[in-house]
């Protein structure tokens, strides 16, 4: 199954060799796979980043493409070191750290299975300890995506149900109002991605043109309140306003047109950033 396409992730960022390195492993391995960069800018250490871009990434990729996600605040520890099978049929290799957590619950996993060092590590690096994403993970991504091993070959079977999750913030609905996480920016421009779904969303019989009262907190702190416009596309409020919208994944997203909103309220991500969107009665 496998298509000798590669996909790298991490948040090395491109200022030194670290993803240099982890092309010229693969390539050394086979000549023939075609290396592509899902993005090298997530957030150091925030796995959670980085499962959500695998999340947001993967299934526009043919079968049997194989995705290198390297976010490892662990290496070097005890964490495992794990192929993932999807429900569509990609390949992801990572540590198991979480970084499955959203694959896990949206996408699905059908097997996963523990890399074993002694079979699918690079020669000779045995005692170097800090860049599992060279020596394990790229080497094996790239003897995976080329066809020399098989996924059977990687190493032994885990439980899938084992795998480790990060929690998440559950998304509440209401008689008017749904409740959900800010779980991601669209960086470059600022604009909030919720978990609150297109379809949870549309619990409020939403039209476009009607307003919302949005809060935003971080913990219990109020960030921002106001009644916020409902529209198709930016284009349909005034520069510099700002918008509900449903975005590229079909989840709600908060934006101002031609501006950022997370720059504008201060608004960050993450599971102790909350946000209700209520009806606002007629």
């Amino acid at each position: 199954m496998s298509n000798n396409l590669l996909v790298l992730q991490s948040d090395f960022g491109l200022v030194d060799g670290a993803v240099s390195a982890m092309i010229g492993v693969a390539l050394q391995e086979s000549r023939d796979l075609v290396v592509h960069n899902l993005t090298h800018d997530i957030t150091p250490y925030n796995i959670f980043e980085g499962s959500y871009r695998l999340f947001q990434t993967v299934e526009y990729w043919p079968a049997g493409t194989t995705f290198v996600s390297v976010v490892d605040p662990g290496v070097g520890s005890k964490r495992k070191s794990v192929v993932a099978l999807t429900a569509q049929n990609h390949y992801i290799v990572t540590p198991d750290n979480g970084t499955l957590s959203f694959i896990k619950q949206h996408v699905g996993i059908k097997a996963v299975r523990e890399i074993s060092e002694v079979a699918n590590r690079r020669a000779n690096t045995e005692h170097s300890y800090t860049f599992h994403g060279r020596d394990v993970y790229a080497y094996t991504g790239a003897k995976l995506a080329s066809g020399h091993i098989t996924f059977e070959e990687v190493g032994p079977e885990l439980n899938v149900a084992d795998i480790v999750e990060i929690p998440t913030v559950a998304t509440e609905v209401g008689a008017d109002f749904v409740k959900g996480a800010i779980d991601i920016l669209d960086v470059r421009f600022g604009s909030l991605w919720t978990s609150i779904t297109r379809e949870e969303f549309y619990s409020l019989n939403p039209a476009f043109g009607d307003r919302f009262e949005v809060t935003i907190y971080n913990n219990d702190m109020l960030v921002y309140q106001n009644q916020v416009t409902y529209g198709k596309s930016f284009a349909d409020v005034r520069i510099g306003q700002p918008l509900l919208y449903i975005n590229s994944l079909y989840r709600v997203g908060l934006a101002i047109n031609q501006g950022s909103f997370a720059k504008a309220y201060n608004v960050g991500v993450g599971q102790n950033w909350h946000i209700e969107i209520k009806k606002m009665s007629v």
